[in-house]
């Protein structure tokens, strides 16, 4: 039986993996040198079938195919997945300069045919590679580090698209690092401030491994730390601060061994801080003749507007939606002025950005909610308004005109002619509702002057001196309450029978239970902390023969002493007696009590 299930689970799983999408994923650097050694990888998720490589043609094949095959398979959840990986390796030589092209490699499978991606890969001059290593014939760790990270081997750059905008126009500001020496690590990276701009963080993977890109005929190992989406807010030549890089730099350090120095060198990482370059922009202010509905929007947008419904009744709540979408500083684009009329009351605007943020900018829309209640019945009009935006890719303003729309309120049945006031009547026609309605009382009313000032009577200088003479002993209790708490031995010296009765009496409590072990414990803790507080004697110093040198020094009476020395007999002898009673135990608990109280009367 367990054969047998083996076997169908074999080709359960062999089903799985054949059923799954093939593809053929093809490997290999962009950029290489005049006789250097490079491979290229084709990798199959699948196996059984027939591989087929390209032509070399502009290439030396110096070694091929090296193939290597893996497989796994997971469990999560009760969801079986499986995934293979088949490749194969070339190995190449550039033989000269130029940009050429590798074909499609194929792989059949039964009756199906599966292609690659053709692979791009441009050969360069030799001697621009740049990884000859210094001589380091008599080179330390100081001379490696300015022969392999020096400024034009290791340096980063804040590129930007454009150099030139409008305000508020975006530039996509991107954090590169070139390199040409061997790097074990990115330590620290502290990104400029972006004074003067609005900054958003784009989404960038996370920087594993460097690419090789060709720099002015040079080639370095790149990648892009981070890429952000800026505007700038105010006009001018604008100064981007510069950003700071900590690498750890891998260095071979050699051995003093004249024989075995190459042989037992090691390998070390060295910090190095980089920096790169400030970066200037040049902000255009707009151009004149802005129009009157423009609110500083940049961009390309385009604007509409509707209403939920064209028919509602008194008090009902009609919804008014304005949608702004395209691109642009959409993040910044303002609601438009409404001017409604006065029997319809407006709530300000619920607004909702579905905004996306990429290297073309912000994309989306903003969404205006207004909720509009009419009071009176009529059919009323929403004004048309227009809506005007800067587009930089034209450079001048366009102004979008979105039209009105119209409603009519049906009059309820519960709308009531005392809650309708209309213009010209006259006080008496106005119905009184309790106290909410008051008239300008337009009788004759004589204001007098007060003969006798404030300051003048004898009660306000009582006050006032007694207020001062109350602020002063509140400032003098306050300064002798602080220095009282700030001396710490004196605070638990005064403390230390309050604390030892709050012992006393959790002793007690355990006392009451029949639980000796607690009990005994407790009334040590009770005994030891009042004494290492009263006596100014830390817990790791506290000893019986340190407690009784200080008590003969304060001059407590031998008699306490004594019963000092009873009560830590009696407690550690309590391990070895399980079948004390409670008389016992009630008469060692009397006896702390007594002599913490004899102590606290005598010092």
């Amino acid at each position: 039986m367990r054969i047998t299930g083996l076997i169908l689970f074999m080709f359960f799983l062999t089903t799985v993996i054949i059923a799954q999408d093939i593809t053929v994923r093809a490997e290999a650097p962009s950029v290489v040198s005049v006789g250097e050694q490079f491979r290229v990888t084709w990798t199959v998720n699948s196996r059984g079938g027939e591989f087929i490589p390209p032509e070399f043609i502009d290439f030396y094949k110096l070694m091929g195919p090296q193939t290597s095959y893996s497989q796994s398979t997971q469990i999560i959840n009760g969801k079986r997945t499986s995934s293979v990986e088949n490749s194969f390796t070339y190995y190449l030589q550039a033989t000269r300069e130029g940009k050429y092209e590798i074909g499609p490699a194929k792989y059949k499978e039964k009756k199906n045919k599966y292609l690659s991606e053709s692979l791009n890969i441009e050969v360069i001059e030799s001697g621009s590679r740049g990884e000859a290593q210094p001589d380091g014939q008599e080179a330390d760790v100081k001379q490696s580090e300015e022969s392999t990270a020096n400024s034009s081997d290791l340096y980063i750059r804040l590129l930007v698209n454009r150099k030139k905008v409008f305000l508020g126009e975006h530039i996509v500001a991107t954090l590169k690092i070139y390199s040409r020496v061997n790097l074990s690590g990115i330590q620290e990276v502290r990104f400029p401030d972006f004074n003067s701009f609005l900054k958003e963080d784009l989404e960038t993977p996370q920087l594993r491994t460097l690419e090789r890109e060709n720099v002015g005929g040079q080639i370095y190992n790149t990648g892009v730390l981070q890429r952000f989406l800026v505007y700038p807010q105010k006009t001018g030549l604008l100064e981007i601060d510069p950003a700071t890089l900590t690498v750890l730099i891998q260095q071979r350090v050699k051995s003093n061994d004249p024989f075995f120095g190459d042989f037992f060198s090691s390998v070390s990482s060295v910090p190095k801080i980089i920096t790169t370059s400030p970066v200037e922009i040049e902000v255009k202010p707009l151009p004149a003749g802005k129009p009157e509905s423009f609110n500083g929007t940049v961009g390309n947008i385009s604007v509409i507007s509707k209403i939920d419904k064209d028919t509602i009744d008194v008090n009902d709540a009609l919804t008014y939606k304005i949608t702004i979408n395209g691109e642009g500083n959409l993040k910044l684009a303002l609601a438009p002025a409404l001017f409604l009329s006065p029997d319809i009351e407006v709530y300000d605007p619920k607004i909702i950005s579905n905004l996306t943020t990429s290297a073309s900018g912000t994309t989306g829309s903003r969404l205006f909610e207004y909720l509009l209640i009419p009071r009176h019945h009529g059919l009323y009009t929403i004004p048309s308004f227009e809506y005007s935006f800067f587009d930089p890719d034209l450079g001048k303003y366009i102004t979008r005109k979105i039209p009105g729309h119209k409603f009519y309120v049906r009059k309820s049945e519960n709308e009531s002619q005392k809650s309708q006031v209309y213009g010209g009547v006259t006080r008496g026609d106005v119905t009184y509702l309790g106290k909410d309605i008051r008239y300008i009382n337009k009788g004759k009313r004589t204001l007098g002057k007060s003969r006798e000032m404030l300051i003048s009577k004898s009660s306000f200088f009582i006050f006032y001196l007694s207020s001062f003479l109350i602020f002063i002993l509140i400032v003098v209790w306050r300064r002798e309450h602080v220095k009282r708490n700030s001396d710490l031995i004196r605070v638990r010296n005064r403390k230390a029978g309050k604390i030892a009765a709050k012992r006393l009496k959790q002793a007690s409590v355990y006392l009451k239970k029949q639980l000796k072990e607690e009990f005994h414990s407790e009334l040590i803790k009770a005994l030891w902390g009042y004494l290492s507080d009263k006596l100014g004697i830390p817990l790791s110093d506290l000893t019986r023969e340190s407690v009784l040198k200080e008590l003969s020094r304060l001059k407590v009476s031998d008699t306490t002493q004594k019963q000092f020395s009873d009560i830590i007999d009696m407690c550690e002898s309590s391990r070895y007696s399980p079948e004390e009673g409670d008389s016992s135990l009630t008469n060692t608990y009397k006896l702390a009590e007594k002599v913490i109280k004899e102590i606290e009367n005598q010092i």
